[in-house]
């Protein structure tokens, strides 16, 4: 029976960390647009803010149970993340979306190394196969033609980050703190992009329409879905939670082609297709081949 509970909580923490990679890829175009209006920094501060009141008028007490040991995790985690968005938000604005999407897409290549690194997991042979898959498979999806410029270096600055906060996610997070693990961690995102824009002020949005926007990617994506790839992370290893995400740019894609009038490709296919049979791989093989136990380390 506990077997069959877990199996089917880890089939759950899977379909949440998918459908966050959904709800990611469907920001791409819409920032992308957001940024010709509205400054890089500005909108995280907001965007960030709206979600940190959110989810404090939907759970005040949350912080107060925390231990003060998870609440250093959670702010560290918010640290990184803040840099992260900060860093690729501003890459995306001197990098075409498709070329951003990949070089973000690369934390699936840096969270095994880094988990190797730091909680000395060790990644299987079929694991790292799935991450090589996923990785050419970003780059036929993405790239048409790539140069290292200052947009691309800033943004795989941003990937190795976010690798660092799925390691991070997967060694601290339990599903009991969750939530109040990912109210702090939004505060210290939405404090980060504040601090680094008041020195000139808050240009806000001045279109119904981006705000709509600012509301959608506040409340879905980053509420929401900080705090479910919070509890999903309690529940899968960093390596399998970064390959499950790596589905992002496939959504990406998806989105441009439905709501962006982009073109449905022969390369657009084919990269998505390796992404979902990499995606595949970790999913369906047995647990004991792909994954060594969780490590959980203090800080």
């Amino acid at each position: 029976m506990h077997a069959e509970q877990t199996r089917r909580t880890t089939l759950l923490a899977s379909a949440a960390l998918l459908a966050i990679a959904a709800c990611w890829g469907s920001t791409f175009f819409l920032i992308k647009d957001l940024l010709e209006r509205v400054p890089t920094l500005d909108f995280l501060a907001v965007r960030f803010t709206i979600a940190s009141v959110v989810l404090l008028v939907v759970a005040p007490r949350a912080l107060g149970r925390l231990s003060p040991e998870v609440r250093t995790h959670a702010a560290v985690l918010g640290l990184l993340y803040g840099v992260a968005q900060i860093l690729q938000t501003a890459g995306l604005a001197h990098t075409p979306a498709s070329v951003s999407g990949f070089v973000t897409g690369l934390y699936v290549v840096f969270t095994p190394l880094l988990a190797a690194v730091i909680l000395k997991t060790r990644i299987p042979p079929v694991t790292w196969a799935a991450v090589v898959l996923a990785t050419v498979g970003l780059g036929v999806l993405a790239l048409d033609g790539f140069s290292i410029g200052y947009g691309e270096l800033i943004t795989l600055t941003s990937a190795v980050l976010y690798a660092l906060h799925i390691v991070g996610l997967g060694a601290w997070s339990r599903p009991q703190d969750a939530l109040g693990m990912t109210i702090l961690q939004m505060i210290v995102i939405a404090t980060v992009c504040t601090v680094a824009t008041a020195h000139d002020g808050i240009v806000l949005p001045d279109r119904t329409s981006d705000w709509l926007s600012v509301l959608y990617m506040a409340v879905v994506v980053a509420a929401l879905g900080l705090f479910a790839q919070t509890w999903a992370q309690a529940h899968l290893p960093p390596t399998r939670s970064a390959i499950l995400m790596s589905m992002e740019p496939v959504f990406a894609s998806f989105f441009a082609v439905w709501l962006g009038g982009e073109s449905l490709t022969t390369r657009l296919l084919l990269g998505g297709s390796m992404v979902l049979v990499a995606m595949l791989t970790v999913e369906l093989a047995p647990r004991r081949v792909v994954e060594g136990e969780v490590t959980h380390i203090a800080v």
